[in-house]
Parts: C-alpha cells; sequence; structure tokens
C-alpha cells in the first residue's frame, strides 16, 4: 500500500489499511493524484484534504466502516455527486477526514408502478432513476441541471428542489422510506412504501436535509408520478416582477395543478446565456426587462395542454401582463426554452466573478425583496450586474451578482461574505429562507446559527449528539 504524504502518518498506517480491507483495495484512493478531484466543490471556494477515499459496494460495507470510524474517532465525510454548492461534501483543510464515496453502490433495486414507487440505492444517479421510471411508463419528476451526475443519496440529504417543486415537491415529499446507517454503524431499515404511516417519531425528516452529519443514506423509496400525456412551454416577455407575480397568480387559477413550472428570468440573464451557452437562442425577437417561462403539464392529450396554455396568454394579453411570447412548437423546442433557463448559471462565469444566494421569501413578496435587495447591492457596489432568477412559483430565487465589467475578479469574491450579509438581510426582513434549496454545508453554517432563534440551533445540536455522539459524521457542515 502506496500511502500519500496526507495520510494519519505512520503510527495510523494500521487503522487506513483496515478502513481498505473493508472494501478492498481496489477500491480505496489513497495517492494523491487519486484523491485529488474529490477535495473541492464546483465553485472553487473550498479545498480540503484527505489520505483516503473509500469506495464501498453494500450497506454492510459501508457499516463497517462507520462502525471502525466511531470505534476510533475517525471523521467521514460522505460524498455524492459532487455537485453540491455549499462545500458540504469537501473535508477540512489540513484535516484528516476519510470520504465515504457511494459510487459503487448506484443500483436501481426494484420499479413497482402498481404502487408507483422506485428503491434506489443511495449512489443511483438523478437521471438513471428517471430513466427506470420512464421505462415503466411512470415520471420520477425530480429534473436538475446537474441530473446526469447528482446521486439520489445526495439530493436527499440536500433535500433537492429542482425545477418541478411547484406541482411535485422537493425530496422530501418524493420520499417514502430511508435505508440509512448510522455512525454507529446500525442499520435502520426504513424502506417503507406506505404513504400513511403516522406510527411515531418521522425518522425520515431527520436524515432528508441533514446533509451527512447524522448518518449515510444507503437506499431510498421513491414516488413515481404518471407520466402526463400532454406538455406545452411558453415563454413570455414582462415588464416587471410585478407582472410575473400576476401571470402567476393568473396561471394557477386558470391551470391548477397542470402548472408544473413557473420561473422568472431577467434580461442580462438572457443576454449572458445567450452570449456564451453554444446553440442557445432568445425566442422573441423583441427585447424585454423580464421573462417567465411557463410549463403545462395534464393528464389529458397535448392538444388540450396547447389549448390551456393559449388561453392563459390569451387572458394574459389582455389584462396587459404580457409583451410578446412564443409557445413551443416542438419538443425539442420545448426542451429549448428550459435550456435557455438551467444554462443561466453557467453562463454567468464567462462574465468573471460571481456571487451567489440561493434564497426563498414568500412568493407574494418577491417583487418587493428583488427591489429592496437590487438597492442594497447597488449602494455598496454601484456597478455590480445582478442576475436574479428562479422559480418564482414556489419562492426559491437565485440571486446572483456578476462582477462590474472590468473589474478585479479576486477583489470582487473577496467581498462574498459582505455582500451575503447585505442580500440575506433583506430576505430576514421578507420572512423568508437564506438557503432554498442549496443546504447550507460550510458556506452559511455560521449564518445559519446566527440567524435562527438559539432554541432552533440547540435542538439541531441535541439532535446531533444523540445520532453522533463521537462527531464523526461530516464534522464542521451545517451546525457547529
Amino acid at each position: 500500500m502506496n500511502v500519500s504524504t496526507t495520510s494519519f502518518g505512520g503510527s495510523q498506517e494500521g487503522l487506513l489499511r483496515a478502513f481498505i480491507d473493508i472494501v478492498g483495495e481496489a477500491h480505496a484512493l489513497v495517492l494523491e493524484a487519486d484523491i485529488k478531484p474529490y477535495l473541492t466543490e464546483n465553485r472553487g471556494l473550498y479545498h480540503g484534504s484527505s489520505p483516503l477515499v473509500l469506495k464501498p459496494a453494500s450497506t454492510a460495507e459501508v457499516s463497517a466502516i462507520l462502525k471502525l470510524a466511531s470505534e476510533t474517532g475517525t471523521a467521514i465525510v460522505p460524498v455524492s455527486g459532487g455537485t453540491g454548492l455549499v462545500g458540504g461534501q469537501v473535508p477540512r483543510e489540513g484535516g484528516q477526514d476519510v470520504l465515504l464515496s457511494l459510487e459503487r453502490m448506484n443500483k436501481i433495486r426494484e420499479v413497482d408502478p402498481v404502487a408507483d414507487v422506485i428503491i434506489a440505492d443511495g449512489g443511483a444517479i438523478l437521471a438513471d432513476v428517471q430513466k427506470a421510471a420512464e421505462a415503466h411508463g411512470r415520471l420520477f419528476p425530480l429534473s436538475l441541471g446537474s441530473e446526469g451526475s447528482c446521486r439520489i443519496g445526495g439530493n436527499l440529504a440536500t433535500n433537492a428542489g429542482g425545477t418541478a417543486v411547484l406541482a411535485y415537491g422537493n425530496m422530501r415529499q418524493l420520499c417514502l422510506g430511508l435505508e440509512v446507517v448510522l455512525p454507529t454503524g446500525e442499520i435502520w431499515d426504513g424502506l417503507r412504501r406506505l404513504k400513511k404511516d403516522n406510527s411515531g417519531y418521522d425518522l425520515r425528516d431527520l436524515f432528508i436535509g441533514a446533509e451527512g452529519t447524522l448518518g449515510v443514506i444507503t437506499g431510498a423509496v421513491l414516488k413515481m408520478y404518471p407520466r402526463p400525456r400532454g406538455r406545452q412551454v411558453a415563454y413570455a416577455g414582462l415588464s416587471s416582477p410585478d407582472a410575473a407575480l400576476a401571470l402567476f397568480e393568473l396561471a394557477s387559477q386558470r391551470c391548477g395543478s397542470a402548472l408544473t413550472g413557473f420561473e422568472l428570468m431577467p434580461r442580462i440573464g438572457i443576454e449572458f446565456t445567450t452570449k456564451h451557452i453554444p446553440g442557445v437562442r432568445d425566442p422573441l425577437a423583441s427585447v424585454h426587462a423580464w421573462y417567465a417561462l411557463i410549463d403545462i403539464s395534464t393528464s389529458d392529450t397535448a392538444e388540450a395542454a396547447d389549448l390551456m396554455i393559449q388561453a392563459l396568454l390569451t387572458e394574459a394579453f389582455e389584462h396587459g401582463l404580457v409583451s410578446d411570447a412564443a409557445i413551443a412548437s416542438s419538443l425539442a423546442q420545448q426542451d429549448a426554452f428550459w435550456h435557455l433557463r438551467e444554462s443561466m448559471s453557467d453562463a454567468q462565469k464567462p462574465e468573471g466573478g460571481s456571487i451567489k444566494h440561493d434564497v426563498s421569501v414568500p412568493i407574494s413578496r418577491i417583487p418587493a425583496f428583488l427591489a429592496e435587495a437590487d438597492a442594497a447591492v447597488h449602494a455598496l457596489i454601484p456597478d455590480a450586474r445582478i442576475c436574479a432568477f428562479g422559480h418564482l412559483g414556489d419562492g426559491n430565487i437565485h440571486y446572483n451578482i456578476s462582477q462590474p465589467v472590468g473589474a478585479d475578479k479576486a477583489a470582487f469574491i473577496a467581498r462574498w461574505r459582505e455582500v451575503n450579509g447585505v442580500v440575506h438581510a433583506v430576505v430576514h426582513r421578507h420572512n423568508g429562507s437564506i438557503s432554498a434549496e442549496h443546504g447550507v454545508g460550510q458556506l452559511k453554517r455560521d449564518e445559519l446559527a446566527a440567524s435562527r432563534p438559539a432554541i432552533e440551533t440547540e435542538l439541531m445540536r441535541r439532535i446531533k449528539q444523540a445520532f453522533d455522539p463521537a462527531g464523526i459524521m461530516n464534522p464542521g457542515k451545517v451546525i457547529g
């Protein structure tokens, strides 16, 4: 065994060997070059170190790893698809945290179309779960830009939302049961496929959103839905967030449960995306200050969905809410409309540094929040380019700020905490949340503790202590 220079040290080589023996040498990474891809997050904000990456193949192997870790006080950082944006999957710098990756535990265990459930390993890739449901004529509705690489365990650990929360809810609503390995190595088999179960505390909900601080999710029972028979997508030009909110109210009234997506986008976001993302174009010839993406899905025919969205837009024009609109003429164009929206975050990268916020406020307060936040940011950085977009239908706004043209990127990013403080102060004034769907991780840990009532953070600490008395699970994340 060639242990890297970042290992526990010679006196701990026996412990490293004990961990490696659980998974087999072929499934343990010890060389620095092999471990390096696991040591940072996508935006490069967090970097860590680790002597070892373990890739177990079964729940039993995860159990053995955590039992040994608890007995020896070895910190374990669960790794999913590595797509998180708050540093939750990154080990501590200069530490000896062992990384535990579920990438080998990626199977679809069972599909039950009668009960409309699918049982998957914690390491199953989201896109594979979607395909397994589709093969049985069903829909697993969680949809994310990273669905080709993110994994179910990570989706659950961060309570992922995505673009269909409006109709289907986030992962908490899409999960019926879990299999979890506790820090002690004990296995909780909660893989129940019951839609009604009021027998005591709901343990499942403790692990969903806990970001690997209470245990490792190794399996899940997920809900499936009938695939919509009819679907239509429209892209509309608007004058303001107020107009977008009024359009959303109208769409909710006229379309009801058929309204599965309602996204808000600013002009600057459209400009960034059409400039930097190959093949993307603005569906409208005229320029508008804001845009809405409306997605309709029904159990009726495609023609019915088309008529529904045409009727909605006709009424919206009559009320002066919409200046121009395009209705997708094909499935490919529906996908193209969504690609425009989903590429918006990546399109900011070529524009230089970007300070990002994943926040939520009550839907009715979105226009006021945007106006106040914009004013506060421009008072701090007058030439900052604000690109605020997201899921208006569920109140989740990705309030992203690109650096001024020609500014120094490093100097701009150095103001991350300062800008966060200004934006999050506006969020709190509107009774919102500083973490809507990306989680807390390292990025928002201290602010979470400072912004919540003392009893709330104390209860979190008590839960952490009860489940993880040795303090080995993902230390330094969520709650200090």
